[in-house]
């Protein structure tokens, strides 16, 4: 029930996201803490580690995700993935890697395969026990991302 909740609003936070997020916005959703105590909730950097590892697994699980990483270069993606986290969770973190719409282009990344790498974000954070509040409050940041991932629609 929680995972799907989670979708629900996750859908609904991108299709409501704030016009502060360009098309051409910084290299990461923004900072969503004043304190450290959502990065604690996710463990800190060790504990965002521990996650990228499992929601790496998890994406090379699921037939809808694995063509996008399967041949990546599935260290740096977690490695950016985890500074990335870092960064919005106040966690004192840098985060170098490009913009989402620069490292998405020409992907062809589809609402299906956007959906299921939630759904297997979600399923690492439930795995991980992090809790529900702090989940929500990740997917909410990182929702205005959808604009600049997925693929417009050909026709």
């Amino acid at each position: 029930m929680k995972v799907v909740l989670s979708v629900a609003l996750f859908a609904s936070s991108f299709m409501l996201a704030p016009t502060a997020f360009a098309q051409n916005s910084a290299p990461t959703a923004p900072v969503i803490a004043t304190d450290q105590s959502l990065f604690n909730d996710f463990g800190g950097r060790e504990g965002l580690v521990l996650l990228m590892d499992d929601f790496m697994v998890n994406l090379l699980a699921d037939p809808r995700t694995k063509p996008f990483f399967e041949a990546s270069d599935q260290v740096r993606v977690k490695n950016h993935l985890v500074d990335q986290f870092c960064v919005i969770l106040n966690g004192g973190c840098t985060y170098s890697g490009r913009d989402m719409k620069t490292a998405h282009e020409g992907m062809g990344v589809n609402q299906a395969g956007f959906y299921a790498l939630v759904e297997a974000l979600q399923k690492s954070m439930a795995t991980r026990n992090i809790p529900f509040r702090a989940q929500n409050k990740l997917l909410g940041a990182l929702a205005p991302q959808h604009r600049d991932i997925v693929a417009p629609p050909t026709r």
